[in-house]
């Protein structure tokens, strides 16, 4: 297969860099974390076009209530979480939290958003109704990464990078039952779940991108560029876009444990972080260099 440019890169106003990127499939928007900028960055999904830009403060983290549409940041320095609302490009809320935020990710069972202490040792917890901030887990290690949600148990899985492990949040108790040893990766980074298939997919600094299944056995691994970044899973296709090393790299997982590099790109060496749009099978890409800052769809073709 195929890894293309769907269109030409387009500029966004002012160069400051970016974090996460996050696709809402069904409103057609495409989310990014304009860090230097402190602003999330609102793109159009079918032509492409940037929207907008809503200032925020210095975010990392980003995450769609897929009911209202509002997007969640995690404001880094600013030791906040907020919640945005695209339509009208204005902060509706904030809540303020006892640390550095990285990464987030959003329950949207239990509404609620959890938000990793940047080079710390916490997951801040807080409530989506309310924006009040509902309790704080201990994590072992001082190097939380990417986390993800199962969306039926409800169960929280954070990356320990200097562990080389993931733990697992009990949402009841908001503590930790218990850890995945990830001894394939090392420097864990980017991490996925692909639920139906009870998979999780983790890659890191040495060119592998592993599958273990949720009691924590290696089932599937697939070699990928070195040092990759942000992954992401289109659910419908079980394929995981890989950023890192100026490359993206797509895995096909057929779920007989043999996945395998199905397509890649050249891309500028500032591209880390990606998501799929599974309305159109796109990857969204962002990047910014001494030129300026872009972003661009990329179509995956047979």
């Amino acid at each position: 297969m195929l890894l293309v440019p769907a269109a030409p890169p387009q500029a966004v106003p002012m160069l400051s860099g970016f974090d996460y990127v996050t696709v809402d499939a069904a409103r057609r928007r495409v989310y990014a974390a304009h860090t230097g900028s402190r602003a999330l960055l609102i793109v159009d999904a079918d032509s492409g076009k940037v929207l907008g830009q809503v200032r925020v403060g210095p975010l990392h983290g980003v995450a769609v209530d897929p009911a209202t549409g509002h997007v969640f940041t995690g404001d880094g320095d600013g030791r906040t979480v907020s919640e945005v609302d695209p339509q009208t490009r204005s902060v509706l809320a904030s809540v303020d939290v006892d640390g550095p935020v990285d990464a987030i990710a959003y329950d949207a069972g239990l509404r609620r958003i959890y938000a990793d202490e940047d080079n710390g040792n916490r997951v801040f917890v807080i409530d989506a109704k309310t924006m009040r901030e509902i309790g704080t887990v201990k994590l072992p290690g001082h190097k939380p990464e990417y986390l993800a949600i199962d969306p039926k148990k409800h169960d929280v899985y954070q990356n320990i990078a200097d562990l080389g492990e993931i733990a697992v949040i009990d949402p009841r108790t908001l503590e930790i039952a218990r850890t995945i040893s990830t001894p394939e990766i090392n420097g864990n980074h980017p991490l996925q779940l692909d639920a139906a298939r009870g998979r999780l997919w983790v890659g890191g600094e040495n060119g592998v991108l592993a599958a273990y299944d949720l009691q924590g056995h290696l089932v599937a691994k697939a070699a990928i560029q070195a040092r990759v970044d942000q992954c992401d899973l289109d659910v419908a296709t079980h394929d995981i876009a890989c950023a890192g090393g100026g490359e993206v790299t797509i895995v096909h997982d057929p779920g007989n444990g043999s996945p395998a590099v199905s397509a890649k790109a050249s891309v500028a060496r500032g591209v880390h972080t990606l998501a799929f749009d599974e309305k159109s099978g796109h990857v969204w890409i962002v990047w910014a260099d001494t030129g300026g800052d872009y972003v661009q769809s990329l179509a995956l073709l047979p």
